[in-house]
């Protein structure tokens, strides 16, 4: 008796464990990939910068920091920019929220907070629906130590003023 009862065990035990395959796997175990034929359509629009790069060079502290990245949709379909990220929050890009139809042309402009002293390079990396999905801009730069004000000579005292009577 206690062999049947020990025969049935194991054979619900068995059948049990095959029945907890089918279901979701758990912790640590890894879902088989699916492949399924819902793939969204690929879009046909392409986002072409007049530039990539945009070099300061050498600016004060204080000075505008602001470019504008001018580009093109060279597609076929209307190109959506879902984001602009900056790789720091110095730099802060403002991109448009509307489509840009085939053959039209808009601008991202991108803002570096010139109060940080030193030698900069930054990046902007822009998500949108074209072809190449991601694109990336760059800004450099270095950033002097002497505010902006400072950098212009004074002028110089006119004729016949106290100073030059000395």
């Amino acid at each position: 008796m206690k062999s049947k009862i020990l025969i049935l065990s194991l054979a619900l035990y068995t059948l049990n464990s095959a029945a907890q395959d089918k279901k979701a796997p758990s912790i640590g175990q890894v879902k088989p990939m699916t492949t399924g034929t819902t793939t969204a359509p690929a879009s046909n629009a392409e986002i072409t910068f007049a530039k990539e790069l945009h070099d300061f060079g050498t600016i004060s502290k204080g000075d505008n920091g602001t470019v504008e990245f001018t580009f093109k949709n060279t597609g076929k379909d209307p190109l959506i920019i879902s984001n602009a990220q900056g790789s720091c929050g110095c730099t802060v890009p403002v991109w448009p929220k509307e489509p840009i139809a085939p053959g039209g042309s808009s601008s991202i402009k991108v803002t570096y907070d010139t109060k940080r002293v030193g030698a900069f390079t930054k990046t902007v990396t822009i998500t949108s629906n074209a072809q190449t999905a991601s694109k990336v801009i760059t800004i450099k730069g270095v950033v002097n130590d002497v505010p902006a004000e400072e950098t212009f000579p004074a002028k110089k005292p006119s004729a016949g003023s106290p100073l030059e009577n000395k």
